[in-house]
Order: C-alpha cells, then structure tokens, then sequence
C-alpha cells in the first residue's frame, strides 16, 4: 500500500516553501515519526515525519523545488521490503556466512559513517551542495555542532587559500624542466603557471526567508509614514541594580538578570500610557491592542526573525529573561515555531549586541512602532554644571507617522528614559 507524503499546513499566512533538503534516501527503510525531509518558509523551516513504516518508494519533490501546501513531496510504500539476493540451494552454508558478516560490517560502516556526518542548517547545506563540499569534512560552531553558513563560507575561503599556496609552488616546479631541454615542457604548459585573477564573483540563490525579508522591508518603507526620534539614557542606575542582585537573582531564578527585561518592562509601561503605539491601521480604523506581545528581533546566519513574548505585562522580570533565553537557543539551532513568531504588537530590537552605536530600525507592520537599542559606551556628560563620565545608551523610536505624532513618540522615550534612570518607578507602577 502507497502512502503520499504531503506538505502539510504551513501556519499562519505562509502558503508556499522550498525543499530544503531531504534526511532519506529513495530506497531506505522509515520507521513512524522518523523525519524524512526538511522544508524552509519564510518564517521557519520544518521538519516533516514518516506517518506510517515502509520505504521511501519514491522522491516526488528534489531538493531546491517550491511546493505548496497538500503538494507530494514523496511516496512511501508500506510493504515495500529492499530487494534481497537468493542463494541457490548447493552453495555451501560457509560462503553464507561471510556474506552476511560483510552485510553486517557495511551496515556498521554506513552507520559510523552516518554518525560522524555532522547536521548543516538549510542554507549551509545549500551553500555546500552548490559548492560541491565534502560535507564530512566541515566543523560545527553552532549549537550542538550545526553547521552554519558561516563554517561553510570559513572553509571555502581556507581552501581558497590553500590553492594560492600551492600553485606557485606547481609553476616553479614546472618551470626548472624548461631551463634543461625545452623539448620536455611543451609550450601550453606555461598557461598553468599563471596565477588566478583576484576579480572573482559569486552567484547564490536568495533563501526564501531572505526573499521575504526584503520584500517586507521594502513594503514598510512604502507603505508607512515611518519617522524616527532618539533619545540618550544614562544606564548607571540599572547597571548598579545587576551589580548588587545579579547574584541572588540567578540562584534563585537559575538564570542571569539581564538589560532586556528592563526595557520590555519600561516598553510595557510607555504603550501603556501611549496606547495609539500598542495599536495598528486597519483600513479607514485604529485598533487599539489592550494585550502586550512584545516582538524581540533575534538575527541569525539565515535571516532576521522576531519571536514574540506574550502577555509580557503579565510577566516577571525572570520570566521574560528565560524567554529571551530560549527563543535566541531556539533560533540558533533552527527550531523557532510559527506559534512562536505569530502576532506581535510592538517589536524591541538591540543593535548594541553587536556594537551599534545609532541606528533607525525599520518598522515591522502592521506594527506602529519599534524601539531601537544600542551600545552602551562611556560618555562625558554635564550634571550639576560639572563633566562626568557616564555610561550612556542611545534608544531610537521608528513610528508610523500615520498614526503616530511626534509629541507622543519623544514622550514615549523619555517615559522609557525616566524609567530606566529610576528603575524603582517600575515597582511603583508595578
């Protein structure tokens, strides 16, 4: 019996994606829940299982094709049993025996050999095949051992390196037969010894995730009255607070206290009291969210994705930390849900974390604003007609402008600024 294997329902607004890459074999043997293929959305990739035992009988979809939800991917045949040669009834027993001992030990092999053939991303396994990488020959740096991207790019450029090396040592070995008799080193020769030109160029197909991505940008950019206002905090007095409690509140919470959850808590406090920026255009009507999903822009080797902590207001400091904690793991090893990217009413992203100083974050609609942070730097600032140093932060405000007035977006960071530069207002407000 032939059972078709279905792209299944892809979540929330996504119809199409591409095969990423399929785990079996046409031929090999499945078991229930074992996973066959890998497809990459534009918002996540997903793994889709084995539904019933068998062999994958036939592969429908090839690696690198666009498919749609309920298209067949492959075929699995229940009964399907791999082909087994007979042996006449006068060969002798001892033969037999051999043969299934090397069965056995080319079982082992392609087992060991399975084991030791390290997990890429999608878009490293792109990048390899387009590439023609030894795939058994790359180095994981992600989480437990993926291989990214970037370890594919690392490795081409080290082999690239490599082939620098060694071709002006082949032309100068070729080069001395010349000088003894040039009737042993035929004139086209010579065309290896010269060196590759360093004007190279590299063609790569965009993922789907990065197609999205620009497609959306560029629709924000469009599409909205997007304006951006800034502001400067001074973050001593939250960097004492982790100084003082940061060791007593991971031992209790077993996890560390950290900036985000102060500004997801100030953030809450200024939609609060600005609620047309907690609020979206629909058409010719506001709708205004009385609920705080706060989006937290988390990027990767694959793209930008933006996980959403719901009821945010409802959460402890600690709860939010371990959140954060688990969506930037999730995002690393690639396992980010469509639950988990759905919905959002206003999005924080940390352009510090990789040491921007100032930036104007793009909106993520149909959300009306976004709130930008940066590196925090020591800075000499006047307080009581005196210089003193002070670690200071820039905080950026996009907002749509359609919705959104400039008295309410410099109101909105000066609330965050007060907040962050009095954190015992936050118990206050509670």
């Amino acid at each position: 019996m032939a059972t078709k294997i279905l792209v299944p329902e892809l979540g929330e607004s996504v119809l199409e994606a591409t095969v990423s890459r399929w785990l079996k074999k046409q031929g090999d043997s499945v078991n229930v829940g074992d996973v066959l293929v890998e497809l990459e959305t534009d918002k996540v990739n997903l793994e889709v299982g084995a539904k019933n035992p068998g062999v994958l009988a036939q592969i429908e979809a090839p690696e690198g094709k666009d498919v749609k939800v309920g298209d067949v991917l492959g075929i699995i045949e229940e009964n399907g049993r791999q082909p087994q040669a007979s042996s006449p009834v006068s060969e002798a027993p001892q033969p037999e025996k051999a043969d299934e001992n090397q069965e056995a030990v080319r079982t082992d092999g392609q087992e060991a050999q399975r084991q030791t053939t390290p997990q890429l991303t999608p878009v490293a396994t792109r990048l390899a095949r387009e590439n023609n990488v030894d795939v058994s020959q790359l180095t994981g740096t992600g989480i437990e051992g993926r291989v990214t991207k970037t370890d594919v790019e690392q490795f081409l450029q080290e082999q690239e390196k490599a082939k620098g090396i060694e071709k002006p040592a082949l032309a100068k070995v070729e080069a001395e037969p010349e000088k003894s008799s040039s009737a042993t080193a035929p004139q086209p020769e010579r065309s290896t010894s010269v060196a590759p030109s360093e004007r190279q160029e590299e063609r790569m197909r965009m993922s789907r995730r990065r197609k999205t991505i620009a497609q959306r940008l560029l629709e924000a950019k469009q599409n909205t009255a997007m304006l951006t206002t800034f502001n400067e905090i001074d973050m001593s007095a939250v960097m004492d607070l982790r100084k003082r409690r940061n060791e007593e509140f991971q031992t209790r919470h077993g996890i560390k206290l950290g900036f985000m959850s102060f500004f997801v808590k100030a953030a809450i406090s200024a939609l609060k009291t600005f609620p047309q920026i907690n609020a979206e255009i629909d058409g010719e009507e506001i709708v205004f969210k009385r609920y705080y999903d706060i989006g937290m822009a988390v990027g990767s080797s694959e793209g930008l994705v933006v996980p959403v902590i719901r009821n945010a207001d409802r959460l402890s400091f600690a709860e939010i930390e371990k959140q954060i904690k688990d969506y930037v793991a999730k995002t690393e090893q690639g396992k980010l849900t469509f639950e988990d990217l759905r919905g959002g009413t206003f999005t924080i992203t940390n352009g510090g974390v990789f040491g921007s100083l100032l930036s104007t974050p793009i909106l993520n609609p149909p959300q009306v604003g976004i709130l930008g942070l940066h590196k925090i730097e020591e800075r000499p600032i006047a307080e009581n007609r005196q210089v003193i140093i002070r670690p200071m932060m820039y905080v950026a405000l996009s907002y749509d402008h359609r919705l959104v007035d400039g008295r309410e977006a410099v109101l909105f960071l000066v609330h965050i600024k007060q907040l962050l530069e009095d954190p015992a207002w936050m118990l206050v407000e509670g």
